[in-house]
């Protein structure tokens, strides 16, 4: 089973912004995704769910992403295990928007990225030390990005 940080990764890659493929094209196949994904399909809306992920994407890639698409998702603060508090939320969508206020909130946000290949943009969970992760595959995203670097310090 996912942690809720891994899960929300997957649903922020149900897109690929290179070949514009969606994974929740529509209500049933949305509804498929949650079901694969260990999630209730009840009530989830496929044209709500990508406004949201949008917006979380833009958040993660740093552009201001519309107040509005998040204000879909209610979240309620509820007694969590060890007698601290934990946010949940009836809605479909409310695993993800928790998962992200709980990152914020824990100062970890900046850590959900989104590959800066501009032929990939695959979001990942950056676990590097300094933070510093900017590819989601060092040896794939990464090397073509350090070796395009080198060929063209490299020219002739």
């Amino acid at each position: 089973m996912f942690t809720n940080v891994d899960l929300l990764v997957e649903f922020l890659n149900t897109v690929d912004e290179a070949s514009l493929e969606e994974e929740l094209p529509d209500d049933a196949a949305a509804r498929r995704w949650f079901r694969a994904n260990g999630l209730s399909p009840k009530g989830v809306d496929a044209a709500e769910a990508r406004r949201v992920r949008n917006a979380l994407r833009a958040a993660a890639d740093g552009r201001k992403a519309p107040p509005a698409d998040l204000a879909l998702v209610p979240l309620r603060a509820v007694p969590g295990d060890g007698g601290g508090l934990a946010l949940a939320s009836p809605h479909p969508l409310g695993a993800f928007v928790a998962t992200a206020v709980t990152l914020a909130v824990e100062g970890r946000w900046d850590r959900l990225k989104i590959c800066e290949m501009h032929t990939c943009r695959y979001a990942f969970y950056d676990t590097s030390r300094n933070r510093s992760g900017k590819w989601c595959s060092m040896s794939i995203c990464g090397n073509r990005a350090k070796t395009r670097a080198f060929r063209e310090r490299h020219r002739p």
